[in-house]
């Protein structure tokens, strides 16, 4: 019975045949398309003259979504809450993280304390160096000049009180017995002192209050803040801190400290680390072109010196790289951005463009050799074409499709490689199908690959072993009129395509299947979700040191959270306060806040009010009479933004406590908006570190809404360009097969999901395609009958290819696991992933799982020619597959 033809071969069809008569071109008229790809790249190479200008690697907006709500909430905050660091400032009411320099210095002794008079010497000598930095040529201004005050007139806001009260007479060993932790009340001091950003390590005493008695420190951390509400004032103080970075180290040495030991950060640093990551990469380029060049080499040679591939190896290398060259010289003419994780892009695009070429070299190996090399380009564009014209669709698809993502850095990634694969699939067209038509040439007259001398293609029996090897070639299978099979083609047909196709090796196949499958569900259960800035920065960074620190030493405390009242209320009204009141406790229940160090200006104004019998229930006398609580607490007027008689808003503050992780903080932003959302005041909660958590809510969102517009799109493709359509759903069960796998196993690798992360699942949906639809392509296009014989013939065919592209790409990125960047080493491991997956689907899972369920076969030629018909005994050549449409 005649299987049922349920073809959708209606684009592949005329695509096929275009794609011939292209080939019959390039054949026909090679140097043309060699040259103007070349030229092309030349003249779009210019564009990287703007590659400075373009650079553009601002962690905030490269690394936070879109129109995140906490940029909404920074702005609100800005233009009611202004700072002046110059007369009164207040590190916990700053919108931004400020500009500052900090010291973070922990006890050598292992358990030992810093609270004693060797520490705190040293300490203090410490302070001193630093608040007499200078550049060496003296450009520097002090930093008594551009210090943040806390008061017109004032000396600079204390790098940590405890220092100050040790600088103003008192012993350390004096303030010991009277040190309370969180909050400590200083003698003749009113308002107490917040220490956990200050000093940690602790070792407290009995008591659970906000006082509690402490015993011993193993960490204390110094702040220096400057000024920046001017931008004159923000010019110099960054001029300081770039001061302090470069003289830092220096001044920690000189001072030969002995019982302490410092790391050092400001806030240029992050910026100024992650900047590093691009000039870290560059000379990685040289070591994968090099290792790429000698595989693919390695891998297209023969022993035969007229049959060997040398040239269209390396010149494939070569033609990836001109398309590099071209479309981010095209993007950077046009004025796109180029961000850090765009330097990914070259190693991924080497991996594709060699990926092509052994398509390419495969289906003309399988051509006849005495055809004219017009014929056999026609033969090799016709199939190879076909089969790289599916992957680059569904590859450039995948990344156009990204750039609909919230996350700058991943729109200039994609639209750059999406780019990048367009010129590519043109240059492979084009360039390196002129370079296998010229090497076509040199075979067709039997010259040398290297001397390009005519040779003999008969060995001579009066020549020695030696000259036979290497200066006679050109010799073809005559049974089959194509080169001579190469050795791994023959292991594909020979044994592992039959080995694969047994009862009991399928059945061993379907339960490795099940455990991949049921380990990458598992995996991503365990998935985390975020980006630790610390990752931004390479290993041997100074920051490093800092980060590790800070999180063992002072996590136990989380951010100091603005509560915002969002709009004009009648706060003399009781039940206004009472509803201000209700607000506040449904905050301080969230188990992430510590209710005991919540600062609110309103609750001490009725405090206030009740001790010195203030009547705040009336409009005129509560706005009057709040010049009496600024003057209790001067910090309180920078809180309550009025205009005449009308408060248009105000603000309060929860401390957050025990937010360690990232499920944390995407636990305190959610729980912290929705109870602020369900309060009858409009209150907003905001504090500078929002800007990053936001991207908790929609770093899953985007990455599941690429995923399924680009699976969906890929299943398009595959149903017009695969004739069959139970095979194009096989080929989208192995996007989300291999995409599921990756986000599984990921996380078995200490990946967690983010936007750098997020790059490259983009990029898994597009390579989990390539492989396992090279192969079912073969095995649709296959003449033989019967599925377990479609299937070797297809592994026979594209098996090698297969195996070869998987190889390149690893080898394309396999140097950026000995980067010391966090990105270009998830970068490795996920694309690592992918090609191992994807490989594994395409060798292994996809072969046999296209021979289940029965299956809508391609409907065997009628009327083969006899070309064909003379080499159906010995297994139709791929080439041969559409010869009669």
């Amino acid at each position: 019975m005649a299987p049922l033809d349920c073809h959708t071969d209606c684009v592949e069809r005329p695509l096929s045949r275009a794609l011939r008569a292209l080939g019959a071109q390039v054949g026909a008229h090679p140097w043309p398309f060699l040259l103007v790809p070349v030229a092309l790249s030349a003249a779009l190479g210019a564009g990287f003259a703007f590659l400075s200008s373009l650079e553009d690697n601002d962690l905030e907006g490269q690394f936070t979504p879109l129109g995140g709500p906490a940029k909404g909430e920074r702005r609100f905050v800005q233009a009611h809450f202004p700072t002046d660091d110059a007369r009164r400032f207040s590190a916990e009411r700053l919108s931004t993280e400020g500009s500052f320099a900090s010291l973070l210095a922990v006890a050598r002794q292992g358990g030992g304390s810093l609270l004693t008079r060797e520490a705190f010497a040293e300490l203090l000598a410490l302070d001193e160096a630093v608040r007499g930095l200078r550049s060496p040529d003296g450009a520097a201004l002090p930093f008594a000049r551009l210090c943040a005050r806390s008061s017109p007139g004032h000396k600079c806001s204390s790098a940590n009180p405890l220092l100050s009260l040790v600088q103003g007479g008192s012993r350390i060993e004096a303030l010991l017995p009277h040190l309370t932790f969180p909050l400590y009340v200083p003698p003749l001091i009113a308002n107490p002192l917040f220490l956990p950003p200050l000093l940690g390590g602790l070792d407290l005493g009995p008591g659970d209050g906000p006082a509690r008695p402490v015993r011993a420190a193993k960490a204390l951390r110094l702040f220096y803040y400057l000024q920046e509400d001017e931008a004159s004032r923000r010019n110099d103080s960054a001029l300081w801190l770039r001061t302090f970075l470069e003289r830092i180290p220096g001044v920690l040495k000189s001072l030969n400290l002995t019982t302490i030991q410092v790391a050092y950060f400001t806030s240029l640093s992050r910026q100024e680390e992650f900047e590093k990551n691009t000039k870290e990469v560059v000379p990685l380029f040289s070591i994968t072109y090099t290792l790429t060049i000698t595989f693919s080499i390695m891998s297209c040679s023969r022993l035969d010196c007229v049959r060997t591939k040398v040239w269209v190896a390396a010149f494939g290398v070569l033609s990836a790289g001109l398309s590099v060259v071209s479309s981010f010289g095209l993007l950077l003419f046009c004025g796109v951005p180029f961000v850090v994780t765009v330097a990914n892009s070259p190693f991924l695009i080497l991996g594709v463009g060699v990926d092509d070429m052994f398509i390419l070299v495969s289906c003309w190996q399988k051509t006849k050799v005495k055809d004219s090399v017009r014929d056999r380009m026609a033969d090799t564009y016709r199939e190879a074409a076909v089969s790289i014209t599916i992957t680059t669709l569904t590859d450039v698809l995948a990344f156009y499709i990204g750039i609909a993502t919230s996350f700058q850095s991943v729109q200039a990634f994609c639209i750059y490689t999406g780019t990048a694969f367009v010129f590519c699939y043109l240059y492979s067209l084009t360039f390196l199908g002129a370079i296998l038509a010229l090497n076509g040439r040199r075979e067709e007259s039997n010259r040398h690959w290297l001397t390009f001398m005519k040779v003999n293609n008969e060995p001579q029996d009066s020549q020695g072993c030696t000259y036979n090897m290497c200066c006679v070639g050109g010799s073809f299978d005559e049974s089959t009129g194509a080169e001579t099979e190469h050795s791994m083609n023959g292991f594909f047909r020979k044994y592992y395509g039959p080995f694969l196709m047994h009862a009991w090796t399928k059945v061993l196949v379907v339960v490795l299947y099940l455990i991949y499958l049921g380990s990458s569900i598992f995996g991503c259960t365990q998935v985390q979700e975020g980006i630790d800035l610390r990752n931004l920065a390479s290993d041997n960074s100074y920051v490093i040191q800092y980060y590790e620190w800070e999180k063992e030493y002072f996590s136990e405390y989380g951010p100091r959270v603005m509560v915002v009242v969002t709009e004009s209320k009648a706060y003399w009204d009781s039940s206004v306060r009472a509803d201000v009141e209700n607000c506040m406790n449904a905050l301080e229940s969230s188990s992430y806040v510590n209710k005991n160090l919540s600062v609110s200006w309103l609750r001490t104004y009725q405090d206030v009010a009740k001790r010195m019998s203030l009547n705040i229930d009336d409009h005129r006398l509560f706005i009057d009479n709040l010049a009496t609580l600024f003057g209790i607490n001067p910090d309180f007027k920078w809180d309550v933004y009025v205009i005449a008689t009308e408060i248009i808003a105000s603000r309060f503050f929860i401390q957050t406590v025990n937010v360690t992780t990232a499920v944390d903080e995407r636990s305190l932003l959610n729980e912290l908006r929705g109870l602020a959302k369900d309060c009858k005041v409009p209150l907003m909660v905001y504090h500078p570190a929002f800007i990053y958590f936001d991207q908790y809510l929609v770093i899953v969102q985007n990455t599941v809404q690429n995923v399924v517009i680009a699976a969906g799109a890929m299943l398009l493709i595959s149903l017009l360009l695969i004739p069959n359509p139970l095979c194009s759903l096989w080929v989208t069960f192995a996007i989300a097969s291999v995409i599921v796998g990756v986000a599984g196993f990921m996380s078995f690798w200490n990946v967690n999901l983010d936007s750098i992360s997020m790059i490259n699942l983009v990029i898994c949906i597009g390579f989990s395609v390539d492989f396992s639809a090279h192969i079912s392509y073969a095995f649709v296009a296959s003449e033989k009958h019967k599925v377990n014989d479609k299937a070797v013939d297809a592994l026979y065919h594209l098996g090698y290819p297969v195996t070869q592209g998987a190889i390149s790409t690893i080898l394309g990125v396999i140097v950026l696991s000995m980067a010391s960047s966090y990105i270009f080493r998830t970068f490795f491991k996920i694309m690592f992933l992918v090609i191992l997956f994807g490989a594994v689907h395409g060798l292994i899972f996809i072969p046999v799982f296209l021979t289940f369920f029965g299956f809508c076969s391609k409907m065997p030629n009628r009327q083969l020619p006899v070309s064909a018909q003379s080499s159906s005994a010995g297994g139709v050549p791929f080439s041969d597959t559409n010869t009669v449409l």
